[in-house]
């Protein structure tokens, strides 16, 4: 009896992890079996160790890396003052930024949630009504506060998402994210397509970054090199693209399953800074795209007061200092 239950057990785990994982998983080499990590749990976000937390009461935590963790929804969802949604290319940032958003406005604190997926997939939890299913969880939020990219923060103010103007706070440029040790002595854009180089890349379906990279890939080696990145490494495996945002990338990294990846050279930086074993590679400025970020108050917001203080203090002396820690800089519309 005791064999037929644990028999009956493994069944059961091993369907349901073999429909979680992603499709690349399936024909890795994995066994089907339900095996202890052999790896340190800390390697997994959430990297922030709470930080990235604002509620004031917490109650139970409870948090297991790679099993129960939610690290792009951060905050208390009953009755907050202020929500944001944020694109994910800052998620580091965001816990000093409210940090120092509460010290100026403590009538919010520990009343602010926020979310940092990529954001198209924002959008389109905006066109659900702001509902969401993570897992086995289902929960309703509308955002006061919409950051992006500042040609889909115009697009989405002409689109009646959004409320002008549209304000840009601050800009970021791409570099190549690399273990620390370099393993496949990446020196550039161009040996990104050499075989044998195996990449993590955002998945141009929901990250704008992936048009960005095309790109600069286009100016490093030509339309030949983007196909290869984006097209042909794909289908043999040696390219795997992101299920959620940059985040992925030094997590595929410190596992061993890549060599490199393009990122905003900010989320490298955040790597180095946290004491994981990830470096970059600068990209020449005549190869480089530069971002710029900006944000906007969503149309029939709950809060839109709080939007609007949100959003000046991104572009606030405290905030662009928190920002340039990272590697971003002020916009400057002389740029």
């Amino acid at each position: 009896m005791k064999s037929t239950v644990q028999n009956a057990i493994s069944a059961v785990f091993g369907v349901t992890l073999l429909f979680a994982l992603p499709a690349y998983a399936t024909t890795a080499g994995w066994s089907g079996k339900v095996q202890p990590p052999q790896y340190k749990g800390e390697i997994f976000p959430p990297w922030q160790h709470g930080a990235n937390a604002p509620a004031t009461v917490k109650g139970l935590e409870f948090t297991v890396p790679e099993v129960n963790v939610l690290a792009d929804f951060h905050g208390n969802l009953n009755n907050p003052k202020l929500v944001i949604f944020v694109a994910g290319n800052y998620y580091f940032a965001m816990a000093p930024l409210v940090a120092a958003f509460e010290q100026e406005h403590p009538q919010y604190k520990g009343r602010i949630y926020f979310e940092t997926l990529p954001p198209g997939i924002l959008l389109k939890q905006m066109a659900a009504g702001g509902t969401i299913t993570v897992g086995n969880m289902t929960w309703t939020i509308k955002p006061d506060v919409y950051a992006a990219g500042l040609k889909k923060i115009k697009t989405a103010i002409a689109d009646g998402i959004l409320t002008a103007p549209a304000v840009p706070y601050v800009t970021n440029d791409l570099a190549i994210m690399i273990p620390k040790d370099n393993p496949a002595h990446i020196t550039g854009l161009a040996d990104l397509g050499k075989p044998g180089v195996r990449l993590s890349m955002p998945n141009p379906e929901w990250e704008g970054v992936a048009r960005q990279i095309k790109a600069s890939l286009v100016k490093a080696g030509g339309a030949a090199l983007e196909k290869n990145v984006y097209e042909d490494k794909v289908k043999d495996g040696q390219t795997i693209l992101t299920h959620i945002h940059h985040r992925q990338t030094p997590l595929f990294m410190m596992q061993g399953l890549v060599d490199a990846g393009v990122t905003w050279k900010s989320e490298a930086i955040f790597q180095e800074q946290v004491g994981h074993p990830i470096s970059n590679i600068a990209i020449p400025a005549d190869q480089n795209t530069t971002a710029v970020y900006a944000s906007a108050v969503v149309k029939g917001a709950a809060h839109p007061e709080a939007g609007k203080e949100w959003v000046e203090f991104l572009h606030s002396p405290t905030a662009l200092a928190i920002f340039e820690r990272y590697g971003f800089k002020a916009y400057s519309a002389a740029k």
